[in-house]
């Protein structure tokens, strides 16, 4: 037996036994030998090789652009081709499958394309020319899905598949994510039980301690990597296995399925980078990380839409400055995934023990003045925290209704997203931010939920004719985004495993050191996070000879101070 199938083994046994863990592998080896059979030999991946600075990730939905009479996916594919090949390297399509809520994360089918957006083959074809992240929505599936189906049904085959609870049952340990309730009475052949339901009564979770809805999820992943699939997305990982007594979150065996699904991808289809995606504190993010050899390659990097958010509104990166100084990855083979944006608010736990509790009622505050929401959680006292704050991130940055120059705005916004993408890792960019997009309040009144509000579908002509007007606001977002995109992916100092150094400078600015893998490339990434000029020196930084400022072209020396307009972002290449 080589040793990762031993490792397969054990991680079954772990989870379920010695005589059902047995089984479990021999089934698990059964379908990864029929992939072998169907698939080219694997290719091992070299970590130092497996990402670049070339990376970048676009986040969309499917059904975010829309032209008439083409399916959206034929949509996306040809505006990415028009504007963005050779810019962007990945795309990651928001779940793109049959669905009955929650845009997408109610799966009624795993396997399917949802008609709306398009077919397989449309995926495919985008496959063709970027990378893939595919979302597995793991914890849970849509109440409309088969698999409920049979088991409301009373099939013996799916009885075992949900999770049913006496509702008498104590269960104030379980961490939750939301202010509902945690179990939904169903009627069902056997009559009324009550199933876990985490997020929604609509999102019914999945038993993991049944062998046999591992195995059907492994066939789904299989089955992913076979329509293109280069990115796999853990979606909501962290509340995956239960145990009633704990707090069902971060659970052991949780991380015994993450370890085991990376060793599946070691053995079948190393190309593919498995991503973590749990919106809580900091440490327990990247747990998923495991030794850094065994679990996740990338972890979402949650802390920085709050911090980011948090240094410009205050015009002091400080509390950024000393959160960044400590990020650490625990070997080559992994790193983080950035973003500031995305479909989901921007989340407020993960700040929990970086910023004091009145700084994140002032972020609360704040959301809510520049016309956006407050999402809360349930919390085992019986008292409700803030969860994340649901508002478009170029809004929370600048007061939709402020009367600042448009100029002013997009400065603002655009220093913010260089901060994203001169930080060591993947940068993840939502396609609403890289658009320009404001809050879409018409959504949420017509959809009655808080994230709709950054969830816009867009009109693809709209977009195209806003695009060709250098003076919209869409115009210059996309072209100054594009620009810090393209001066990035040039830069081998910007490569997700080069050193990152925190330069202490001016309070008012968030400063780099990036240097490349081979040491030959220095970058001193500077962004002015207030609305003053600020004037800086590179002196203190041994051996430069002098520094190029990438974006403007300015050539400064050694000793000469450098000033920062507001929200000025320059990337000092020096000339050592």
């Amino acid at each position: 037996m080589s040793d990762l199938n031993s490792s397969m083994r054990d991680k079954c046994r772990a989870l379920y036994g010695e005589a059902r863990g047995d089984d479990c592998y021999a089934r698990l080896m059964a379908l990864l030998d029929a992939f072998r059979a169907e698939n080219p030999p694997a290719e091992p991946v070299d970590p130092a090789r497996r990402l670049s600075e070339r990376d970048v990730m676009l986040i969309t939905y499917g059904g975010s652009l829309n032209a008439p009479g083409e399916p959206p996916l034929q949509t996306l594919y040809r505006f990415l081709c028009d504007h963005l090949q050779g810019v962007i390297s990945a795309v990651h399509i928001l779940p793109f499958f049959p669905y009955s809520s929650d845009d997408g994360f109610s799966v009624i089918d795993y396997t399917a394309v949802n008609p709306a957006l398009g077919t397989w083959d449309d995926v495919r074809r985008l496959g063709e020319t970027f990378d893939l992240m595919f979302d597995l929505v793991i914890n849970h599936v849509s109440s409309q899905s088969e698999w409920f189906q049979r088991f409301k049904a009373g099939d013996p085959a799916y009885e075992d598949f949900f999770i049913r609870v006496d509702p008498a049952t104590d269960l104030s340990a379980v961490v939750r994510p939301r202010t509902l309730p945690l179990l939904t009475p169903v009627e069902t052949a056997r009559g009324v039980e009550h199933v876990w339901t985490t997020f929604s009564d609509d999102q019914i979770d999945l038993n993991f301690a049944n062998p046999d809805v591992l195995l059907r999820m492994v066939e789904v992943l299989l089955f992913y990597v076979g329509q293109g699939m280069t990115f796999l997305r853990l979606d909501a990982i962290a509340y995956l296995w239960k145990r009633i007594g704990t707090s069902c979150i971060h659970l052991d065996e949780t991380h015994v399925v993450v370890r085991l699904f990376r060793d599946i991808f070691d053995a079948v289809a190393p190309h593919v980078t498995i991503i973590t995606e749990t919106n809580v504190p900091h440490a327990e993010n990247i747990s998923y990380f495991g030794d850094g050899w065994n679990e996740a390659q990338l972890v979402y990097q949650f802390p920085l839409p709050p911090l980011a958010l948090h240094a410009i509104a205050t015009g002091d990166a400080t509390t950024l400055s000393r959160w960044a100084a400590d990020l650490k990855c625990p070997s080559p083979a992994t790193t983080f995934f950035n973003f500031t944006a995305s479909h989901d608010g921007i989340g407020v736990r993960p700040v929990e023990g970086i910023l004091p509790r009145a700084e994140i009622d002032r972020l609360v505050e704040r959301a809510q003045q520049h016309g956006g929401a407050v999402s809360y959680k349930a919390n085992p006292d019986g008292s409700q925290s803030p969860y994340e704050l649901n508002i478009n991130y170029f809004d929370a940055l600048s007061d939709p209704n402020g009367g600042e120059p448009l100029e002013r705005q997009v400065s603002r916004f655009l220093v913010s997203q260089a901060i994203q993408l001169a930080l060591a890792g993947v940068p993840g960019i939502y396609i609403h931010s890289l658009l320009g997009s404001r809050n879409w309040n018409e959504g949420v009144r017509q959809t009655g939920r808080l994230r709709t509000i950054n969830r816009e579908p867009l009109s693809a002509p709209d977009v195209e004719r806003a695009l060709a007007d250098p003076e919209s606001l869409r115009a210059q977002v996309f072209t100054g985004y594009r620009r810090l995109i393209e001066t990035r992916a040039a830069h081998p100092a910007f490569h997700p495993g080069g050193e990152q150094q925190v330069l202490s400078l001016h309070p008012a600015l968030f400063s780099l050191l990036r240097t490349s893998p081979d040491g030959a490339e220095r970058i001193a990434a500077l962004h002015n996070v207030s609305d003053g000029t600020v004037r800086a020196s590179l002196r203190a930084i041994d051996g430069a000879g002098g520094w190029r400022d990438l974006l403007s072209g300015e050539e400064f020396r050694a000793d000469e101070e450098i000033a920062l307009a507001p929200y000025q972002v320059r990337w000092m290449k020096s000339s050592d």
